[in-house]
């Protein structure tokens, strides 16, 4: 390992997970959220001399969003053929993985900037200045974009038993 690219194995192997679970919270699909992982870790790999390491998983995650948003502009007037999901694995019945999937579709409900706010936010845990800077807008923008896509999600989870909330809580 040369001295340019000390460190990235341990940083990569340690923060993969995190990556594609948020990837797949933004995009709702398994196989693009691995892609767009890569994509970051790779971009982030080309980049490995000049990143804080302190600061690496901050980095990465702004790289993914950046390519997320790539993608969906790209994607921009193209046609989507279906949205039905395809029973791949049986129910467990600790009910976690369709939690997980109500959660995922809870989150397809929401503008992509909703989206990107509401995983920034509570699902890697930042503040409300660091999504503005990591998003690169102002923190009010932030507020407001949270508060109609925490809205809109209390909503959609109305239309079950249970709240958004509840099942983000457990």
């Amino acid at each position: 390992m040369t001295d340019s690219t000390d460190g990235f194995d341990e940083f990569a192997t340690a923060a993969w997970p995190r990556l594609r679970r948020s990837a797949y919270l933004l995009t709702g699909d398994h196989h693009l959220a691995e892609d767009l992982a890569q994509t970051a870790l790779v971009r982030t790999y080309a980049h490995w001399r000049r990143v804080r390491r302190s600061d690496a998983l901050a980095y990465t995650r702004r790289v993914m969003v950046n390519l997320n948003i790539d993608r969906i502009r790209r994607r921009h007037g193209t046609v989507d053929v279906g949205d039905a999901l395809l029973e791949t694995v049986p129910s467990r019945p600790d009910g976690r993985v369709d939690e997980r999937d109500e959660i995922v579709r809870l989150l397809q409900s929401l503008t992509h900037r909703e989206r990107r706010v509401v995983v920034l936010r509570h699902y890697f845990d930042l503040s409300e200045a660091e999504v503005a800077d990591e998003l690169g807008v102002a923190r009010g923008t932030v507020k407001s974009t949270l508060s109609r896509a925490l809205a809109k999600l209390r909503i959609a989870a109305g239309s079950g038993d249970r709240t958004y909330e509840e099942v983000v809580g457990q």
